[in-house]
């Protein structure tokens, strides 16, 4: 087969259709020499020198040669693993620009540079072929009709995220065709988009949808795969595997109109994405793309002694930040998943190993600087996950301005305020007005603040108030992986139970965490399934259970449809009402005309709250009022913002507690709104004023709305 090779460009990097034919461009520094591989139906291989080489970009053009073609490289260089090179052209490698991927990963000796039965394994070079065995890239052809599509950018103050997996949301809906289920095309079928909309949802944050390792190697024996997908091989290619259409591009077309679908619902896409690391893990990993590329420009080795990694993740390597090419990867990726397949934003995984720039983490290194300044990156949602596993990771309250962040912090004090430890009232207060402890000195708004209380790895909700230890058995690993310290409370009983008693405390504690998370000023994420009280009996890190463990059960939807109808009227509740999601922060001023602030705190006998007061260890209980009329930020269009006045009491106490009304409102007139105690939203309630009081049960919260 005769293929005449044309000089092409070094720009853009990756496998570019123009229509009659493909620019094929690779960096890397190192290499000796690059052969781009093409390979027909018969997984035949055709193997062609790119001899053309500027500023480290190996680069030629192939008349003839469009979508649906696929190709891989093998990269000549250095093997010296001392030296941090890894280069073995035995290997088929993925292009790291490649737009789609066609096959899985196999566990086989082949796709590992070294030879398994050397002494010192990872130093012996491998003269094994990969070829017939590794997936491949393929050319795509990125036409599509967007028509008038186009980023939601729901303003962060109005936004309500839904944390879910791609195959686990749909894998078992009654409603979608069999064959849809588990993937984009599933998501975007009209049952589900329905169940978002009804639900409140304006945005999906998916968990990672980058081609990634689907079998890794101590998975496999155990007939176990990664299901989360936090082990990406590829930064540009839809993970084929969720994809109904095929693997030779259909996946990217698939996924476009996923997307369409939900924005034109109203609905943005936010993906969880995986910079920090890659699936080649360490120096005993695969040899998959990168490693093969350039291992000692895309990695991060260690200083005295290359051979191995610097790892900052837990998964065995961590991404050379610091080099100008892996920034331009992470930001060409970026840059992709916005102009090309109209993703609204990012969640950034273990974000602090990003910034990295050496060995401490800097908020201020390069990466965060370029998102910065860039016209596209700067105005689409950036969410971080605000710590790493390295000296110094856990950084919540420290990244830049435009960052949002998972707040870890409260998650635990939520936690542990509705399971009655000591010491938590002070630091649920901050919590519930956004975390001004963290966030409002640094120029950021209530809105940096990504409350949950629940998230795809840990307890879900259900679990959360049903155990008290983890159990993951099914792991395969002795229930040893997993958090040991959950916060969580079972309530009386570990996991199922008939008891009663136990079930109504338990329906009662999921409300209070639901309505906390609602209610408080940020914005909330809410983990899928945990509406219907979904369950992984107790496994906190289903990380591998591509299984009904991990998979939405929506079976429940037929014993939990109190808790479903109770979640959707919460979060109309506060899309209704801005005093529970202001843009700005709550400064406690007096409202001219009155002796009244914008919000105030008070004891159970009405009486306010004083500085000593919040020091009290045992304190469990506390009135807030929350002022309509104190909303100093102003609409989009500069009117006035004023909303109804609300009442909470909180007793996160294990009595019942007697609420007083604050005396400093006991001449307006109350109506009751919402009793965790109860399973619905409450109407037509007589009225409360004056000096009647509220019997609030034993953890519980009540919200009350002002008449006047």
């Amino acid at each position: 087969m005769y293929l005449a090779l044309w000089p092409g460009s070094v720009y853009p990097l990756g496998a570019t259709w123009d229509g009659k034919g493909t620019n094929f461009a690779l960096y890397s520094e190192n290499a000796t020499g690059v052969e781009l591989c093409l390979f027909n139906d018969n997984n035949e291989e055709v193997r062609i020198p790119l001899t053309e080489k500027n500023n480290f970009v190996w680069h030629g053009y192939l008349p003839g040669i469009g979508p649906g073609h696929r190709y891989g490289y093998r990269v000549h260089g250095p093997w010296a693993p001392e030296m941090g090179h890894r280069f073995n052209p035995n290997k088929l490698l993925i292009d790291p620009y490649g737009k789609a991927i066609d096959g899985e990963f196999a566990n086989d000796e082949s796709v590992f540079g070294y030879s398994w039965n050397a002494p010192e394994k990872d130093l012996a070079f491998s003269e094994l072929d990969n070829a017939h065995i590794m997936p491949k890239s393929v050319v795509v052809d990125q036409s599509f009709d967007w028509g008038d599509d186009k980023l939601l950018r729901t303003p962060w103050h109005q936004t309500v995220i839904y944390e879910t997996h791609v195959k686990g949301f749909t894998k078992l809906h009654p409603d979608i065709p069999e064959e849809l289920r588990g993937t984009y095309a599933g998501l975007a079928h009209p049952a589900a988009i329905q169940y978002l909309q009804q639900l409140g949802i304006t945005a999906v944050e998916l968990m990672p949808v980058h081609h990634f390792l689907s079998r890794p190697g101590h998975l496999v024996d155990k007939g176990l795969n990664n299901y989360w997908g936090y082990d990406s091989i590829n930064y540009f290619a839809p993970y084929c595997g969720y994809s109904a259409s095929g693997c030779l591009g259909q996946q990217v077309t698939e996924f476009k109109e996923m997307v369409k679908a939900l924005h034109f619902a109203g609905i943005e896409v936010i993906l969880d994405v995986v910079y920090n690391h890659t699936g080649e893990g360490n120096h005993l990993g695969p040899t998959l793309s990168l490693r093969g590329i350039d291992n000692s420009v895309y990695y991060r080795l260690v200083k005295d002694d290359p051979r191995y990694y610097m790892d900052f993740t837990g998964c065995g390597n961590s991404l050379n930040v610091r080099h100008a090419q892996v920034l331009k990867l992470i930001m060409d990726s970026l840059r992709y998943w916005v102009l090309e397949m109209h993703v609204d934003g990012f969640r950034f995984d273990l974000a602090s190993a990003l910034a990295r720039e050496l060995y401490e983490v800097d908020s201020l290194a390069a990466f965060f600087d370029i998102i910065h300044q860039d016209p596209v990156l700067a105005d689409v949602k950036l969410i971080a996950e605000p710590w790493d596993l390295g000296e110094g990771g856990y950084q919540v309250g420290n990244f830049p301005v435009l960052w949002t962040e998972w707040n870890g912090r409260y998650r635990d004090t939520v936690r542990d305020f509705w399971r009655g430890v000591d010491n938590s009232l002070g630091q649920f207060a901050y919590c519930f007005t956004g975390s001004p402890d963290l966030y409002q000195t640094n120029g950021r708004s209530p809105n940096a603040s990504i409350n949950f209380v629940t998230a795809h790895d840990g307890f879900t909700l259900n679990d959360l108030v049903s155990y008290n230890e983890k159990h993951n058995e099914a792991n395969g690993e002795d229930n040893r992986d997993g958090e040991s310290h959950n916060r969580s409370w079972n309530c009386g009983a570990e996991g199922e139970t008939d008891n009663p008693e136990v079930l109504r405390l338990r329906e009662r504690q999921r409300r209070n965490f639901l309505v906390t998370l609602l209610l408080s000023q940020g914005v909330p994420m809410l983990l899928a399934g945990d509406e219907i009280g979904c369950t992984q009996q107790g496994n906190n890190n289903a990380y591998c259970q591509d299984s009904e463990i991990s998979w939405r059960n929506w079976e429940f939807l037929k014993t939990n449809r109190d808790l479903l109808d109770f979640t959707r009227e919460l979060i109309y509740f506060r899309h209704k009402h801005p005093v529970f999601r202001r843009r700005k922060w709550f400064q406690g001023r007096p409202i001219h005309g009155h002796g009244i602030s914008d919000i105030a705190w008070f004891n159970a006998d009405g009486s306010e709250m004083t500085d000593k007061q919040w020091l009290v260890s045992y304190a469990k209980v506390m009135e807030i009022f929350l002022n309509g009329q104190g909303i100093a930020s102003p609409g989009p269009h500069g009117e006035r913002i004023i909303d109804e006045s609300f009442l909470l009491f909180f007793n996160a106490h294990y009595e019942p507690i007697e609420f007083a009304l604050p005396h400093s409102l006991q001449d307006k007139t109350w109506t009751l709104v919402i009793d965790t105690d109860r399973p619905r939203f409450i109407k037509d309630e007589k009225s409360i004023s004056g000096y009647q009081t509220v019997s609030v049960t034993e953890r519980s919260l009540v919200v009350l709305r002002c008449l006047e």
